[in-house]
């Protein structure tokens, strides 16, 4: 418990700060130990948000059953959703979202707004899941907060341990939520 509290006040103190020169935040711990409390975390706030989407569904101000997901599991055979988000999306995503932070490094005054507008494009982008409405719109973002906040995971563990590691920890995280999804197929 104890090692959870001081991981996730090592988040938390990363991202009211971000910067790219001080790779040691997370020296005391391995990247299994940073990867599942930022996947737990990940999860306990997505729950969250399960809840206030199912809220949206049943008062029909958004329909999710025209979210991409939907649609990608009738298209689509099993092997193919796995290879799309759980390899393909990861690498694609990570080379476009988390790749050029480095790149603005030197903007020391502007690299937290910088990092921050990094997480909330990779979040909105997903805006794009949805049939776009009226209501999407202005609810857009709760909508991809998940997504936002998992960009800010991956943003830190991308100037923390690589872009490599935030490849594995948005294949990690998309697997957990995809595989068994398309095991229940």
């Amino acid at each position: 418990m104890h090692t959870f509290i001081d991981i996730t006040t090592l988040f938390i103190q990363f991202l009211l700060k971000p910067n790219c020169y001080d790779k040691t935040w997370f020296k005391n711990y391995s990247i299994i130990k940073v990867f599942v409390v930022a996947l737990i975390w990940s999860f306990i706030l997505n729950f969250g948000f399960t809840i206030v989407f199912s809220i949206l569904d049943i008062l029909q101000i958004i329909n999710f059953e025209d979210h991409a997901n939907t649609k990608l599991f009738e298209e689509f055979p099993p092997y193919a959703i796995v290879l799309l988000g759980v390899v393909a999306a990861p690498i694609f995503e990570e080379l476009i979202f988390r790749a050029p932070i480095p790149l603005f490094c030197r903007f020391t005054k502007w690299f937290p707004l910088i990092f921050y507008i990094f997480a909330f494009t990779f979040g909105a982008v997903h805006i794009t899941n949805f049939e776009i409405t009226r209501n999407v719109l202005i609810l857009m973002p709760i909508l991809v907060a998940p997504q936002i906040l998992i960009g800010l995971f991956l943003g830190v563990i991308r100037l923390q341990f690589g872009l490599l590691y935030s490849m594995l920890f948005h294949a990690i995280y998309n697997g957990i939520l995809i595989i068994p999804a398309v095991l229940l197929m």
